[in-house]
């Protein structure tokens, strides 16, 4: 095992080195797998609750409730993962998920009134599997503290940008091609048979905290990610993110839908999401000099600026451009985000942590869906677009003012708190 670190450590970071972690593909594939369904939710949501309403406002709240549902519920279920081990949180939670989304979806087709979807929508987020920041609380029990570490956050966004090109492109094909109601059935039907084989790769899992009286102790409490001041800049950071995802999703839905060519939306998306998964790649790729920080700032400030002229775009080739550019601009957010979660908190809280970015996530994202949904039919077509921009424009300017926040101090690089580890160990 020393041996395989100090390769680990001595060799260059790169995605073969990476790759070659032992054990690595046996939660690698059944986690892309189960994650799947994450990218599928929203859009099934939208389309199925607008084909059974006739409203994008209707269908965006719908999806709003889903995520801000899983927003709050995220942490928890990230807590308790930390605590009890993943898979005893995701045994019962994918059995749970795909039954409400199931109840979700014979609902809409019932027309039933909207505050009943709305009840539906509950547990159908709260359930989400987390399976995202499982997997990159797997990398970290399995690289502790290489350089790797970089190469994983970049490997993790690159997947996870990649199920957002195949969901929506899969969901919107099958709800416009199948029945509207197909996206949020295959979404169930994959959360739990993805789900179940994730949680069988016991020997990957990060390792279950010793129950006992001293894990009981003030002293050595497990600290909650979310008191890691650094964490909560991330936090409005990657609800920024959130708000780009939710305002194309539906304002790209309701501009295909607006010059008759509905199934254009999924491939410009698609674009977007491309953009994210291809400049993901090369930050994965590029041996950086530059600080996690400063990485995060001029990323985020690209993305500012590219989502300002969204709403100026009214033609489908300098729309899908534009969102190629856009998709560019979110990976080195997200990466870095990723990175800097290993440098502020605890081991015995990152699963957490990386919850918390997720749920923030899903929030900006719900709150995204919302807003446009409700701009699209009450304003002027294309009017969602405006979305991502007040979203990453605020958080541009917390991440500039709190700036500080972001540089790990040794009170938060220290592991003398986290739950099973027999010492402190300062990480470099």
């Amino acid at each position: 095992m020393a041996s395989t670190v100090t390769t680990e450590r001595s060799a260059r970071p790169g995605y073969g080195q990476l790759l070659r972690t032992k054990g690595a593909w046996t939660f690698l594939v059944p986690g892309f797998a189960a994650r799947q369904p994450f990218a599928m939710l929203t859009i099934s949501i939208v389309l199925l609750v607008r084909h059974t309403t006739g409203s994008y406002g209707a269908a965006g709240a719908a999806a709003a409730v889903t995520g801000v549902s899983m927003a709050l519920f995220a942490p928890y279920s990230g807590r308790l993962a930390d605590r009890y081990g993943q898979r005893a949180v995701l045994m019962p939670g994918v059995v749970v998920h795909a039954a409400a989304g199931l109840t979700l979806t014979a609902l809409a087709l019932a027309h039933a009134p909207l505050w009943v979807l709305f009840a539906a929508a509950v547990p159908t987020g709260a359930s989400v599997p987390q399976v995202g920041p499982m997997v990159r609380a797997r990398w970290g029990a399995r690289l502790k503290g290489s350089p790797l570490m970089s190469t994983a956050a970049a490997f993790e966004s690159v997947t996870d940008e990649l199920t957002f090109v195949v969901g929506p492109l899969l969901a919107t094909a099958l709800c416009t091609t199948v029945t509207p109601s197909a996206g949020l059935v295959t979404e169930a039907a994959l959360t739990l048979v993805g789900g179940l084989l994730f949680a069988a790769q016991r020997g990957t899992q990060p390792p279950v905290p010793p129950r006992s009286e001293e894990t009981e102790d003030t002293a050595h409490a497990p600290v909650s990610a979310l008191r890691v001041p650094g964490v909560r800049v991330l936090i409005v950071t990657f609800l920024g993110i959130g708000t780009v995802f939710g305002g194309m999703q539906v304002s790209l839905a309701a501009f295909t839908e607006s010059i008759g060519e509905p199934g254009l939306n999924g491939v410009l998306y698609g674009v977007f999401a491309a953009g994210n998964m291809l400049s993901g790649v090369v930050c994965g790729a590029v041996a950086w000099k530059s600080s996690p920080r400063r990485r995060l700032m001029v990323g985020y400030a690209a993305l500012a600026l590219a989502t300002s002229a969204l709403w100026t775009v009214h033609s489908v080739p300098l729309l899908a451009g534009l969102g190629l550019l856009v998709g560019m601009c979110v990976a080195p957010a997200l990466i870095t985000g990723y990175t800097l979660v290993e440098d502020l908190v605890p081991a015995g809280a990152r699963t957490e942590a990386f919850t918390w970015l997720t749920g923030a996530v899903a929030l900006g994202q719900a709150a995204a869906v919302t807003v446009a949904g409700q701009w699209e039919d009450r304003l002027w077509d294309g009017a969602g677009f405006l979305v991502p921009m007040a979203g990453t424009v605020p958080a541009l300017a917390t991440i500039l003012a709190l700036r500080s926040l972001l540089v790990a101090r040794a009170r938060n690089r220290t592991v003398a708190r986290g739950v099973g580890h027999r010492e402190p160990v300062t990480v470099d």
